[in-house]
């Protein structure tokens, strides 16, 4: 068993860990927060045998193997780093930090520890991705990648009555790039790496996060359009065109269908059947890799997390969006 503490008990945690308890090997043990009361009520709920309110006495407890986090963005690193440097595995959520100095940092780290890290990128790791994967070479020489992830936010409403709440707070290295963006262009780097060229644009909100945002990225031979917002809904699917045909992904977020549409008019169909929620997956690809002693994703790998953020750091600072930890 892979005993786990998770920091932070909010519901992207609560979501995990419905998921979690299906992967064979997950076992959770330990439970952080900053007050008592969460700290116990949420322990208690999920029958985790230690509460803790004091990260670097979590950190050094033999109770806990790894460690799932999902704080705000601005502490992903400094958490992170506390517990590799304490021999604890470390599955992050996503964004893995706020900019890519603290990725390398956090990768750098991981590797002088000898542990593993890995971000928890859920889209990549289900099964119609790795199908999309798999058959990508059937649609000839790839030519133009679009993605979009736009959802409405419940908390733009809050915002539009003048309460900030946590979505929207820079101080936290928050907006709509980072929490919804990111979907788009993680699997566009880890289909076809870097982009040679990064050109964006945002709405910027007045709380000093972006609202909405839309890049156009420049590959050898082919481009990506990546289309994100917190303040508008799409229901439009994602696309990869090829010269021989387009695969059509439903959502780039947590892809569920996916199918190629060849230049002849017939189509075949990738879907794959997903036996359980998005986020088993990249809980089941950390178990397994801590219990085969492995110490880098081949999937969600260091490269694709820091190229990510890379390209990230290059659209917030053609936005003007600016965090602390910059």
């Amino acid at each position: 068993m892979v005993r786990f503490g998770v920091v932070g008990t909010n519901w992207i945690t609560e979501r995990l860990l419905e998921s979690a308890v299906q992967v064979q090997g997950f076992q959770l043990t330990a439970v952080y927060s900053r007050t008592e009361d969460k700290a116990n009520a949420f322990a208690d709920r999920y029958d985790a045998a230690y509460r803790f309110t004091d990260l670097e006495e979590m950190a050094t407890s033999d109770a806990l193997d790894a460690v799932y986090i999902a704080t705000p963005n601005t502490l992903h690193a400094q958490q992170a780093e506390l517990f590799l440097k304490n021999g604890k595995h470390v599955l992050c959520e996503k964004p893995l930090a706020a900019n890519a100095a603290e990725v390398h940092s956090m990768i750098e780290t991981a590797r002088k520890h000898e542990v593993l890290l890995m971000e928890a990128m859920k889209s990549t790791l289900v099964p119609v991705f790795k199908s999309v994967e798999q058959h990508l070479p059937k649609i000839g020489p790839v030519r133009k990648y679009i993605a979009g992830y736009s959802q409405y936010s419940s908390r733009y409403d809050k915002y539009k009555e003048g309460i900030v709440l946590n979505a929207f707070k820079p101080e936290l290295a928050n907006g709509a790039l980072m929490d919804l963006g990111v979907y788009c262009l993680y699997p566009l780097i880890t289909l076809f790496g870097a982009p040679n060229q990064v050109q964006s644009q945002a709405m910027m909100l007045e709380s000093g996060v972006d609202g909405q945002g839309s890049v156009l990225l420049n590959y050898d031979g082919m481009d990506a359009v990546v289309t994100y917002s917190k303040i508008a809904n799409s229901h439009v699917p994602s696309e990869i065109m090829g010269e021989r045909g387009s695969i059509i992904i439903d959502k780039i977020g947590s892809p569920e269908h996916a199918e190629i549409r060849y230049n002849d008019g017939t189509i075949e169909v990738l879907t794959v059947e997903q036996q359980h929620p998005p986020m088993y997956y990249e809980v089941e690809e950390f178990v397994n890799l801590v219990q085969q002693g492995k110490l880098e994703s081949s999937m969600n790998s260091y490269e694709r997390s820091y190229q990510t953020m890379k390209v990230m750091d290059q659209i917030r600072q053609q936005i003007g969006l600016v965090f602390p930890n910059d």
